[in-house]
């Protein structure tokens, strides 16, 4: 009966995803590649390819590489202000991608037509409810309310303030996916009944046995705990940074020190604010990529949320989402005992 009950809670987000649980995995440059994204959508999840500054040609190569891992559907997320945008849309066009992802800021003009034009569903995050309102009038098919909780790039609120906010408001016109700070079934359970569709999780999936991360980057994972999941601090109010959560390191150092760089460029009128917002989103890919590939854990970035504290062991993708879905079923057979 409590299977039931969650399958009942999550089947809308699961047939719109086209899998059997609802859980998507977020997508963390340099970790959600077609190794982790195949085990997840294999699994019963939706792995998202995270293309973040890929090129159109190693968008391509990825996604083809992908499919021949699983047969399963799975999305591709997009950066908004990736320069070549609408080739990379193309690119999940030729695919025949069902799921793409837009993050970063509003969807810039025609974009939503472009990736709807080629039949794939669009999701969208939804920092707030007048945003949630806006993109849902403007055509996207589904939501993710994330909080401030989460791992990488973060909004101002926390997720329980947000899923009470827009849930009630947007859950009966599109699906929405909580995320932010989840890392047990009971909270996804929480979730499910106040409306959600499902839920995105990444740090949970970050230190899977099929995710490529270091082994170094999983220890510092392991030994972590929920406080030492910063965000990063803005220096200067003309450069609008958004804030990144990851664990206190040198590399956060080092990214105060980047700012500075920036602005100083700013001042001198060497770069404007579209170049300036680029070359900080190209020092967090270099930052990650020296944690999650080199294993560089004190100067590298290692982008986590803070549920980082109950990522204890490494573990196979379906051994995670087995673990939820019993949580989740546990704790609403205890609600309704």
């Amino acid at each position: 009966m409590t299977t039931a009950k969650l399958a009942s809670l999550m089947a809308r987000g699961a047939e719109f995803l086209g899998c059997d649980a609802a859980i998507l995995c977020g997508a963390m440059s340099w970790v959600s590649e077609r190794h982790l994204v195949a085990a997840i959508s294999n699994a019963g999840g939706f792995g998202v390819i995270a293309c973040g500054a890929m090129t159109p040609a190693l968008l391509d190569a990825e996604i083809a590489a992908t499919k021949v891992l699983t047969a399963k559907p799975f999305g591709v997320n997009l950066i908004t202000m990736h320069p070549q945008l609408f080739d990379l849309i193309e690119i999940c066009a030729k695919h025949d991608v069902s799921h793409v992802v837009l993050a970063g800021g509003l969807p810039p003009k025609g974009s939503i037509e472009a990736i709807k034009a080629k039949g794939a569903k669009l999701i969208c995050f939804a920092p707030a409810l007048a945003l949630a309102k806006k993109l849902v009038r403007s055509g996207v098919d589904a939501l993710v309310v994330e909080g401030m909780e989460a791992g990488g790039h973060i909004g101002p609120v926390a997720t329980s303030v947000l899923a009470q906010e827009i849930l009630p408001e947007m859950a009966g016109q599109v699906p929405v996916f909580v995320a932010g700070g989840i890392g047990r079934g009971e909270a996804i359970a929480a979730y499910l009944e106040m409306g959600a569709a499902g839920v995105q999780l990444g740090t949970r999936f970050a230190c899977a046995s099929e995710s490529i991360a270091h082994p170094a980057f999983k220890k510092a994972f392991f030994r972590a705990s929920a406080r030492d999941a910063v965000a990063s601090v803005q220096i200067d109010p003309r450069l609008p940074v958004i804030p990144v959560r990851a664990l206190k390191n040198a590399g956060t150092e080092a990214f105060t020190a980047k700012q500075r760089e920036v602005a100083n460029l700013l001042d001198s009128g060497a770069v404007d604010m579209g170049e300036a917002q680029l070359q900080i989103e190209h020092y967090w890919a270099g930052a990650l990529r020296k944690a999650v590939i080199d294993g560089d854990v004190e100067g590298g970035s290692l982008m986590a949320g803070q549920s980082v504290g109950m990522v204890t062991r490494e573990e196979p993708v379906a051994a995670i989402i087995a673990e939820l879905m019993e949580q989740a079923a546990q704790a609403l057979e205890r609600r309704t005992a």
